[in-house]
C-alpha cells in the first residue's frame, strides 16, 4: 500500500507503451520520480521526452528484462539515483500464440524470458532493497505490481506458451504476497490481470530477437496472431483506465486487479470444474461461433463441417 505517491520513486518496465507508459503519466501527475525501462529505444526516447516535459525526475534505461545482468545493472543505477523504489511495476511482456507442440525452443525461451524471468528479476532485485528501506523507516511504504493476464487464470486454446508464462506470474505474485506478509507490514503486492486491452502486446513480434527472425510462423501461430489482433484491437477498456486501476489498487492494498470483472464468469466455471473433478469446460461456451471458427481454421474445414 502507498497512501501518498508524491516524491516516491516508481520503476516501470515496458514503459515505452501501453500500461507502463500510462502509469508513467499518472506517476508524473502525482509528483513521482520515474524510472522508465523498455527494450525498444525509440519508444523509450519518446516516453522519456514526454515525461521529462512534465517536470518529473526521469531515469530512462534500455533493458532486456530477461537478461539477469542488465536487470542487475538497472537495480544498481536506481539505488544510486533514487534509493529503494517505492513502486515496482514488473510489466514488460510479449504475446505469442500457436499450438503448444508447435512452439520452438527459441519461442519458449523468448516468451518465458520476458514474461516470467523479467518479473523474477524485478522481484529478486528490488524486494530486498525495499525491505531494507522499510526496516530503517517504519513510515516507509512500498508496493510491487506484476502484470499477468486473464490468461494467467484461464487456459484459452492456441496460446499455451503465453498461458504458461502468465499462470507462473500469478503463482509467483500470490506467493510473493504471502512471503511479504510474514516479514513486513509495509510492502504490498498485487497482480494485474487484464483482458483484451488495446496496447502494444499484439505487436510483440516487433521486438522478437534476431535468432527468431528466420523462423517461419506455423498455421496455428498465424491464426492465433490474427485472433489476438482482432480481440485486442476491439477492446473497449483503455490502457489509461487500466493504469488508473493499478494506482487505485495500490492505494487500497488490493491484490487482484482486473480490467474486466465480467470475465470472471469464465474463471468461476474453470474453478468449479477443478473442485468437482470434471474435465476442463468449453472456453467458448459463451460465444460458440468463435470456437467453431477456430476449429474450422485449424482443421482446414468449414465451420460445422467434419
Amino acid at each position: 500500500m502507498i497512501t501518498d505517491f508524491k516524491g516516491k520513486t516508481a520503476v516501470l518496465t515496458g514503459a515505452g507503451s501501453g500500461f507502463g507508459l500510462e502509469c508513467a503519466r499518472i506517476g508524473a501527475r502525482l509528483g513521482m520520480n520515474l524510472v522508465l525501462v523498455d527494450v525498444q529505444q525509440d519508444a523509450l526516447d519518446r516516453a522519456r521526452q514526454e515525461i521529462e516535459g512534465t517536470g518529473a525526475q526521469v531515469l530512462a534505461r534500455k533493458v532486456d528484462v530477461s537478461q539477469a545482468q542488465q536487470m542487475e545493472d538497472l537495480a544498481q543505477v536506481v539505488r544510486q539515483r533514487f534509493g529503494a523504489p517505492h513502486f515496482v511495476f514488473n510489466n514488460a511482456g510479449v504475446g505469442s500464440g500457436g499450438m503448444v507442440w508447435e512452439n520452438s525452443v527459441k519461442d519458449w525461451e523468448w516468451v518465458l524470458g520476458v514474461n516470467l524471468w523479467g518479473v523474477i528479476h524485478g522481484v529478486r532485485l528490488f524486494t530486498p532493497m525495499m525491505l531494507e528501506a522499510a526496516k530503517k523507516d517504519r513510515s516507509w511504504q512500498g508496493h510491487i505490481v506484476n502484470t499477468a493476464s486473464m490468461a494467467g487464470l484461464l487456459t484459452p486454446p492456441n496460446m499455451g506458451i503465453y498461458n504458461v508464462s502468465k499462470h507462473a506470474v500469478v503463482s509467483l505474485t500470490e506467493t510473493l504476497y504471502q512471503d511479504l506478509r510474514l516479514v513486513s507490514d509495509q510492502i504490498g503486492a498485487s497482480v494485474l490481470c487484464p483482458y483484451f486491452v488495446p496496447t502494444g502486446i499484439s505487436r510483440s513480434h516487433r521486438n522478437r530477437p534476431d535468432q527468431l527472425a528466420d523462423e517461419k510462423p506455423t498455421q496455428s501461430q498465424l491464426i492465433g496472431q490474427a485472433m489476438s489482433d482482432k480481440a485486442v484491437g476491439s477492446g473497449k477498456v483503455t490502457a489509461a483506465e487500466v493504469a488508473q486501476m493499478v494506482f487505485d489498487g495500490i492505494a487500497a492494498d488490493r491484490f487482484y486487479i482486473f480490467s474486466h470483472p465480467k470475465a470472471l464468469g469464465n474463471l468461476q466455471s474453470r474453478m468449479e470444474a477443478i473442485l468437482q473433478i470434471r474435465n476442463p469446460p468449453d472456453p467458448f461456451i459463451a460465444k460458440p461461433e468463435i470456437g467453431e471458427k477456430l476449429k474450422a481454421q485449424l482443421r482446414g474445414t468449414r465451420p460445422g463441417g467434419g
